[in-house]
């Protein structure tokens, strides 16, 4: 069982943002579940568990320093395509694709969205 209901992060433009994580996420089978309000995108894979949102209070969003979101891929290939998506649609760089010295299975890669948040996907799987 999972120990989170569900995770968010902040947007000030909500569409590009919503462009990103489509992108992005849909190589790990998570897509876009619909919008809460005009505010908000839901992702999941049956239920929302992921929420790209405008801040309810109304001040821009920003990045929490240290907050980083991971995402897991059954593959290390899901890794790869959730890497090019999010770089194709408005990511940026902060680790590319490949092996991670913490764990000898750890294959990951790290992206930060049109906000500047730090997201990431990992596989432990052996193989590509």
């Amino acid at each position: 069982m999972a120990i989170f209901t569900h995770c968010c992060v902040g947007a000030n433009d909500l569409e590009a943002s919503k462009a990103f994580y489509d992108a992005a996420l849909a190589g790990l089978g998570i897509k876009y579940l619909g919008a809460m309000s005009e505010n908000s995108a839901l992702y999941g894979k049956d239920a929302p568990e992921f929420l790209v949102l405008k801040p309810a209070n109304g001040e821009p969003a920003c990045v929490g320093n240290g907050f980083t979101l991971g995402f897991a891929a059954e593959t290390r290939a899901q890794v790869r395509a959730f890497y090019e998506a999010g770089l194709a649609n408005g990511g940026t760089d902060e680790g590319e694709p490949g092996p991670r010295a913490f764990h000898p299975l750890a294959y990951g890669a790290y992206l930060r969205d049109p906000v500047g948040n730090k997201i990431c996907a990992y596989c432990y799987a052996d193989g590509e």
